[in-house]
This record gives C-alpha cells, sequence and structure tokens, in this order.
C-alpha cells in the first residue's frame, strides 16, 4: 500500500500525498516558513545578519573559489546548524516544561554543535584573513 492509499496518512500530513511540482511548491513554502520562524531566534537573526556581510565579503577574501566556498560554506554551515538547534530545542519544549536529564542532556548538545560550528567559521575566516592580511 503506498502513501497515497492509506487514510491515516493522507489525513494527517496532506503533504505525503502531493507529487512532482506540488510537492516542491508546498515544500518551498514550508521552508520559507522555517526560515521566519528562525528569524524570530535572535541568535539566528544576529548570524543572518552576519552572513548578509560575510557571504559578500567572502568573494574578496578569498583568492580561489575553493577558498571562497569554505568561507561562503562555514557561513551557512553554522545558520545551519543553529536552526536544527532551535528545532530540537522546541521539540524539547512541546513535550513539557517540566526539568528532565534526557531534555537538558539534548538541549546541550545542540548547543554544543553551535558552538563547534562557530569555532570552525571563526577558524577558517581568521585563517583566510590571516593569509591575506599577513603577505
Amino acid at each position: 500500500m503506498s502513501l497515497r492509499d492509506n487514510p491515516l496518512m493522507t489525513e494527517v500530513n496532506p503533504q505525503k500525498a502531493r507529487t512532482g511540482l506540488n510537492r516542491v511548491w508546498h515544500a518551498t513554502g514550508y521552508s520559507l516558513e522555517g526560515l521566519r520562524a528562525g528569524w524570530g531566534e535572535t541568535a539566528f537573526r544576529q548570524e543572518a545578519i552576519a552572513a548578509i556581510f560575510l557571504l559578500p565579503l567572502s568573494l574578496w577574501v578569498g583568492r580561489s573559489w575553493v577558498e571562497v566556498a569554505l568561507l561562503a560554506g562555514s557561513v551557512l554551515i553554522l545558520m545551519i546548524v543553529e536552526l536544527l538547534n532551535t528545532g530540537i530545542e522546541t521539540a524539547i519544549d512541546r513535550i513539557g516544561p517540566e526539568w528532565h536529564d534526557l531534555s537538558k542532556r539534548a538541549k546541550d548538545m545542540g548547543s554544543a554543535a553551535v558552538l563547534l560550528s562557530l569555532l570552525l567559521c571563526a577558524g577558517i575566516w581568521g585563517a583566510a584573513l590571516w593569509q591575506r592580511f599577513s603577505a
């Protein structure tokens, strides 16, 4: 039985029954809603504003397409990880407001992922700027 033939799936999530360009169109809308929701988070908003400056700057700082890709990619990876962390925190908060060790652990790991992606981004940018201006 396919997802389209399963009445429970079509009632619960109509997106699963969509195909082709209709599915792509709706998925794009959901993604844009996710970006709007992310904009409501201070950390993501700060990173997005920084990206407005850093992405064009990567074209000037990078001396090859590989360097530009690393510089721009590190900024985008940071934003992606921030969105995923926010998704984890939101899902945990939906479960309930009470403190639980596993909830704390999930949120802490999401936060650690953001920290590591921030350090990666800073390291790549620091090395590129050092190379650009020290020689």
